[in-house]
């Protein structure tokens, strides 16, 4: 998998080749999809129709980021993203 997001609080892990920063309407439904994190944006792994493997709340602070790696907090969680570019 490309992707490693691990959950700081409680060291869980979830994989994923594909990741998607979601952008929401006021009223909580979807906006937009980006490619690049932002403070605001959620973070869908694995979407595909109706189905994700995780989505977490949206970025309230990008604490670190570089081409491999982000880590950024969000409403209720710490999360670390380990990007494998191989």
């Amino acid at each position: 998998m490309k992707y490693k997001l691990v959950r700081e609080r409680d060291g869980l892990e979830k994989y994923s080749g594909i990741i998607t920063w979601i952008e929401w309407k006021e009223d909580g439904t979807f906006k937009q999809a980006h490619k690049e994190p932002a403070i605001g944006l959620s973070l869908v792994m694995d979407a595909s129709g109706l189905t994700y493997t995780w989505l977490t709340t949206t970025i309230k602070k990008i604490v670190q980021m570089s081409e491999n790696y982000i880590k950024f907090e969000t409403e209720n969680s710490t999360y670390e993203l380990f990007i494998n570019n191989l």
